[in-house]
């Protein structure tokens, strides 16, 4: 097996390094000093198309693959991880909403999305349950044309510094196949948000409790 880059993915690389040493890596340990959440650095990350990396190019990402996006991540992330992580996880995020959103939805949101200019949090985590799905308690409810959510999560990346959120709810009672992804406005009527976690690093990404 070659484990030798090809000529494209070692170009994704180079412009990965790059960025991670010019706008990454010079303000990292200041970012995570001040609390900083680098929202214009995004935006900058999002230009070279790094908010969209394997969304379809339909949707207007670049439709890479999941080994290319680890490549131009692991660059990202000398610069600074906190940073990179974050958008590891609006590119998680994107991805899903261009894969199973409603077409107004993805009309609505994903150019934004894919362009950094507005960012995406995804939520699945739950005090009683950690990261496991199957588990879930927070509901999703029909009432009318709506659903309406009633839960807790925690630990969400972004949390209350974002635009859109993905959020794990359960709408039917059977375990893990009971469980559906909404696409929630992060500003929709309802929401509260937590303080800001105490974290030892990571701190160039906001983390918060969010209540439904």
């Amino acid at each position: 097996m070659d484990f030798n880059l090809n000529e494209d993915q070692q170009a994704f690389a180079d412009v990965a390094a790059q960025f991670a040493r010019q706008a990454l890596a010079p303000h990292a340990a200041q970012w995570d000093k001040d609390h900083t959440f680098p929202v214009d650095t995004l935006r900058q990350a999002g230009e070279l198309g790094f908010c969209g990396l394997y969304t379809p190019e339909e949707d207007g990402g670049l439709g890479l693959s999941r080994l290319d996006a680890s490549i131009i991540f692991e660059q990202l992330a000398m610069g600074c991880t906190a940073t990179t992580a974050m958008l590891t996880i609006h590119n998680m995020a994107t991805w899903m909403l261009a894969s199973y959103g409603q077409a107004t939805m993805k009309d609505t949101w994903l150019p934004d999305l894919v362009s950094g200019n507005k960012l995406a949090s995804y939520c699945l985590t739950e005090p009683g349950a950690g990261s496991d799905a199957a588990s879930l308690t927070t509901k999703a409810e029909r009432q009318g044309d709506q659903y309406v959510l009633s839960g807790s999560k925690v630990f969400i990346s972004g949390a209350g510094s974002t635009d859109l959120l993905i959020v794990m709810a359960r709408t039917a009672n059977n375990g893990a196949k009971g469980i559906s992804a909404f696409a929630v406005p992060a500003d929709a009527a309802g929401i509260s948000y937590g303080k800001p976690e105490e974290k030892m690093g990571w701190n160039a990404q906001p983390t918060r409790m969010i209540t439904f």
